[in-house]
């Protein structure tokens, strides 16, 4: 539950939930103010892209769209990343949140690799439409933090399975497992069938994968809690 106090409901909410959720904030002020550099600069291209900085798989979990695009990932992470910090504490919880972000970068550009080798063969059997599609995917960047949030919804759900929670639209409510569970479906639909193209949708998947994989470790390890030994 947040406690809402007269100074703000900020001061609720755990350091590194409240520090991310400002950060990307402040990156979305400035990419407003100047979105040319921003954009090229701090997005997610594909390694051989004339773009691509080796700085761009964690700038990019900083960088959105638009306003309802980081409004949507700083509010799920406002709601799922405060209960998930003070499960696990700051440290930990900051581990999760950068690695399954940068998980779900590995898992966005290896599908654009594959689709760079299926270009080139195109383009090497005399494609004409291969050298532009080629280029367009070399041009195109990547931003949100929408893998690491796809990550957080997966720890959440491993963790408190049988929580309840409400879709704002349409206005179902599920337990968490099954919610998570739906989405993934929907991901994957999407991402194989090449529906809502401007989508990273590999990227959300690699995200939940990599918190999935990183419950199980913890798990098996006996390293879910701070005072497992």
């Amino acid at each position: 539950m947040i406690e809402f106090r007269s100074n703000g409901c900020m001061n609720s909410v755990p350091p590194v939930t409240k520090n991310i959720i400002l950060i990307n904030f402040f990156v979305y002020i400035f990419t407003e103010l100047r979105p040319e550099f921003m954009y090229e600069y701090f997005s997610l291209f594909y390694p051989t892209s004339q773009y691509f900085h080796w700085w761009q798989p964690v700038t990019h979990m900083f960088m959105h769209g638009g306003f309802w695009h980081i409004f949507f990932n700083m509010y799920t992470l406002f709601l799922f990343g405060a209960v998930l910090e003070r499960t696990w504490g700051p440290r930990k919880f900051l581990l999760f949140y950068f690695v399954t972000g940068l998980g779900a970068a590995g898992l966005h550009i290896g599908v654009q690799a594959l689709q760079v080798a299926h270009l080139q063969a195109q383009l090497a059997a005399g494609v004409p439409s291969a050298a532009a599609a080629l280029g367009h995917l070399y041009a195109i960047p990547t931003v949100g933090a929408s893998g690491a949030i796809y990550g957080l919804l997966v720890g959440y759900a491993m963790l408190f399975p049988d929580s309840r929670l409400t879709l704002l639209f349409p206005p179902v409510t599920l337990s968490a497992k099954w919610m998570v569970i739906i989405f993934i479906i929907i991901e994957l639909t999407t991402g194989v069938f090449g529906r809502m193209t401007d989508i990273a949708h590999f990227a959300h998947l690699g995200g939940a994968l990599f918190g999935w994989l990183m419950i199980l470790y913890w798990k098996k390890k006996g390293k879910m809690y701070d005072y497992e030994q």
